[in-house]
């Protein structure tokens, strides 16, 4: 037991997948997982274990941004040994290439800061995913047919950002899409010797203005999922 994790010793499997929403994390437990358990609800942050095609399985909420993400992975990585932590997620497309329901595999995250920057001082620290996740989540998303993206991605620090200028130069430069967490994510993973790999569906475009709606969410975010899991175990 930690003081953001209420688990016991043994309740957290070695694999972890990260949603920011704990009630996407129920969700995806229950739709996904057999034999699943409730092991966490500190401050509503909920996480389940249970069982994939007979692996045990870790989902656990991690809240949104990199801060609380940290406080997730560090505890989980530290206190319970996670070895494998996947982010399933959503995302802001930034090319006219990446459509609303498709899928981005992250293989490194800009960023203007993260929890660990005090670390690294004046170093730009490039993190990066687990070269086997990424593969398998690759091979997974083709063998499915879902639409799938690999390049870089941008974890931002605010989510009602006021940078035009930022997100036009990020996109000059080919960055697929924005969200809040990866970037603490691959940086802890690397400082630890775990892997990591965001997989992420993208729910709305800050080009075109579309979003997915709400009661759309589930269904499309499905593939996400499952994506990850193969990719833990294959």
């Amino acid at each position: 037991m930690t003081i953001h994790i209420g688990a016991k010793p043994g309740d957290i499997a070695e694999t972890v997948l990260l949603p920011g929403d704990p009630y996407r994390a129920k969700w995806a437990a229950e739709t996904f997982l057999e034999d699943v358990k409730l092991v966490n609800e500190v401050r509503g942050m909920l996480g389940f274990t249970g069982t994939w095609k007979g692996n045990r399985v870790t989902i656990q909420g991690s809240g949104m941004g990199m801060p609380s993400l940290s406080i997730y992975a560090n505890e989980l990585i530290k206190s319970y040994d996670a070895k494998t932590l996947i982010r399933i997620g959503s995302c802001g497309g930034m090319q006219d290439k990446v459509n609303v329901r498709d899928v981005i595999l992250a293989t490194a995250c800009s960023s203007l800061s993260t929890p660990s920057r005090g670390i690294f001082k004046e170093l730009q620290f490039a993190p990066t995913c687990d070269f086997e996740l990424l593969h398998n989540a690759y091979k997974t998303a083709e063998k499915r047919g879902v639409p799938t993206h690999v390049g870089g991605i941008y974890s931002a620090d605010v989510f009602y950002d006021e940078r035009p200028d930022l997100n036009e130069e990020m996109t000059r430069h080919g960055i697929l899409a924005v969200e809040m967490e990866a970037a603490e994510l691959y940086i802890l993973a690397a400082r630890y010797g775990r892997r990591a790999l965001a997989v992420l569906t993208v729910s709305d475009h800050l080009i075109t203005g579309e979003a997915l709606p709400a009661d759309q969410r589930e269904q499309s975010f499905g593939d996400m999922v499952e994506i990850a899991l193969e990719a833990a175990f294959a």
